[in-house]
């Protein structure tokens, strides 16, 4: 709906009190459980959206690309982890800090990646909007690496709130933020674009419902349950 003066208001998912924050002609929807969550706009710039969701539809089929695809930030440094936990307390997302089941207060990026390579990786859950989480893996300084589950991420709405998420880590690192089908590292479909300051595809859709193998699966994560080639089973 449209308030006095013609900008947009929505109610949040989780149906608190809308309140308006106009950010430079993109309008943000917070709500009282979540004070910066993303909401309508989130993925646009001046109200068009950066992913059309029938154009990429096929890049958020669970059963085509896994339910949790990895996206990445490479070539970082502790810095730059540092300036997402600073991103994420500046736009007050709700977050939970863990190690292991103890949940903590959220430390310096510099104390979490300087651990005991034994000891147990610690993540950090980031919720975009009530409906909508994303958790962050500190394995390495070197990429800043976090988990988004696609069975959340559909149909425009939350595409949008997707969308408007990678910009924000690409804006605050200035660098490509990049998003790999599971299981198949190094093969990024779309990402954030540094010089285009915006999400953009990065592989040709899917032009038949199968799964596409590819021999680069990263090794720390487990094979998809079913890899489907030229209609053969393998």
């Amino acid at each position: 709906m449209l308030d006095e003066s013609g900008r947009v208001i929505e109610v949040t998912p989780s149906g608190y009190p809308p309140r308006q924050v106009d950010l430079g002609g993109c309008p943000y929807v917070l709500g009282q459980g979540n004070g910066g969550a993303l909401g309508l706009g989130a993925g646009q710039h001046g109200g068009v959206a950066d992913l059309l969701w029938d154009d990429v539809s096929c890049f958020f089929d669970p059963d085509l690309m896994g339910s949790l695809p990895d996206v990445r930030v490479p070539n970082t440094s502790v810095e730059d982890w540092q300036a997402v936990l600073d991103l994420v307390a500046e736009k007050g997302w709700k977050c939970q800090y863990s190690e292991g089941e103890a949940v903590l207060p959220v430390p310096r990026a510099e104390g979490v990646l300087s651990r005991p390579a034994d000891a147990e990786c610690p993540d950090l859950r980031v919720w975009l909007s009530a409906d909508v989480l994303t958790i962050f893996r500190f394995r390495a300084a070197d990429e800043v690496d976090f988990d988004v589950d696609l069975r959340e991420l559909q149909g425009q709405e939350r595409l949008d709130v997707f969308c408007g998420f990678l910009r924000e880590i690409g804006r605050r690192l200035g660098k490509p933020v990049l998003m790999d089908p599971q299981g198949d590292y190094g093969h990024p479909v779309l990402g954030f674009d540094v010089e285009a300051d915006r999400v953009a595809l990065l592989a040709d859709p899917q032009v038949s419902d199968r799964r596409v193998h590819r021999p680069h699966r990263r090794p720390d994560l487990p094979p998809p349950d079913l890899i489907v080639v030229d209609g053969i089973d393998l």
